[in-house]
């Protein structure tokens, strides 16, 4: 069974989609070595936000990877992953934090009880990514933009640390064998 990891980076100097490959791009044969796969990277719109997600099977493999890299590790956890049965191709990043653990069953009560109300928004849920310590998650939706998002979020009266916008950069988009 292969782990899942996501890293949450911010930057005083805005990256570009350019810069993430470059990043990539420079880190495959470490990859490659540790046998991490890099599923892809969510860029915010003004460059200052970055999230990646990478599988392995196991954490350490990833952090070795990464700190090999150069990158900071600092917040990097280990995660489970869940889709939408269809996901549809998200562009908005929800990101939660608890104080206390929570459990599959509250989330999934708190996320059928808004249904409607996305729906009204037109936000489209797409894929949760849920640290293994139940205190955080990182929430992707298909919406027209993050406000839909964010309104819908706060009718609902979910949760919210921040939501934003992005660009996903993709391991297709380097052109790399075994991508």
């Amino acid at each position: 069974m292969l782990t899942n990891m996501l890293l949450r980076r911010t930057f005083e100097e805005p990256l570009s989609v350019a810069d993430v490959l470059e990043r990539a791009r420079s880190s495959a044969w470490c990859y490659l070595l540790h046998k991490v796969d890099w599923r892809g990277s969510f860029l915010s719109m003004d460059g200052r936000i970055l999230a990646c997600w990478f599988s392995a099977v196991d954490a350490e493999s990833v952090r070795i990877a990464l700190r090999h890299s150069g990158a900071d590790t600092q917040f990097l956890f280990p995660c489970t992953v869940h889709e939408a049965a269809e996901p549809p191709i998200p562009n908005v990043i929800v990101e939660r934090s608890f104080q206390d653990p929570v459990t599959d069953e509250e989330v999934k009560l708190v996320a059928e009880a808004a249904i409607g109300c996305f729906d009204t928004h037109r936000v489209m849920y797409a894929r949760t990514l849920f640290s293994l310590d139940r205190k955080r998650m990182v929430c992707m939706y298909a919406a027209s933009d993050a406000e839909s998002v964010r309104i819908a979020q706060r009718e609902t009266g979910l949760a919210v640390d921040t939501i934003w916008a992005f660009q996903r950069i993709s391991p297709a988009m380097l052109n790399l064998p075994g991508t």
